[in-house]
Parts: C-alpha cells; sequence; structure tokens
C-alpha cells in the first residue's frame, strides 16, 4: 500500500482494530512514556535535592506519566469502538 493511501481514515482504523498491532502500539506508548518521564524526573532531580523536592517531582512524573498513557489508551480503545 502506498504512504499516501495509508494515511486514509479507514487504513488507520483498521491498523488499530487489528490487535496484535493495537497491543505493540500500547506497549510502545507505555514504554516511551516510562522511559521519558524517567528522564524528566532524573533532570528535575538535579536541580536541588531535599526530600520535599523529589516527592513533588515524583508525584508531578507520575501525574504526568499515568495522564499520557490513559490518553493513549482511550484513543486505542476508542478507535475499536469500545468506547
Amino acid at each position: 500500500m502506498p504512504f499516501s493511501m495509508s494515511l486514509e481514515y479507514e487504513n488507520v482504523i483498521a491498523n488499530y482494530q487489528n490487535i496484535a498491532y493495537a497491543v505493540l502500539l500500547e506497549s510502545i506508548l507505555v514504554l516511551i512514556a516510562i522511559h521519558g518521564f524517567n528522564g524528566l524526573r532524573i533532570i528535575l532531580l538535579e536541580f536541588r535535592q531535599n526530600l520535599a523536592w523529589e516527592n513533588g517531582v515524583t508525584i508531578f512524573t507520575l501525574v504526568g506519566m499515568i495522564a499520557i498513557i490513559a490518553y493513549g489508551t482511550r484513543t486505542i480503545i476508542t478507535a475499536n469502538g469500545l468506547g
């Protein structure tokens, strides 16, 4: 299939409805989110080093990570017609 056709709505939805492809996308989403937000957490922890800052940064990054994963998962669920 040519690249220009692969971006058509029907083809994109067909990709999301392929369960193996959806699982692959979900696992990539989770792994990249964990990796990226942990890297951000490490960078932010270098600025200051006290217990309150560390706890705040950890909570901030966990909330951000959960929000990104939830939004991406919602897209996969909606494309499958389950939501």
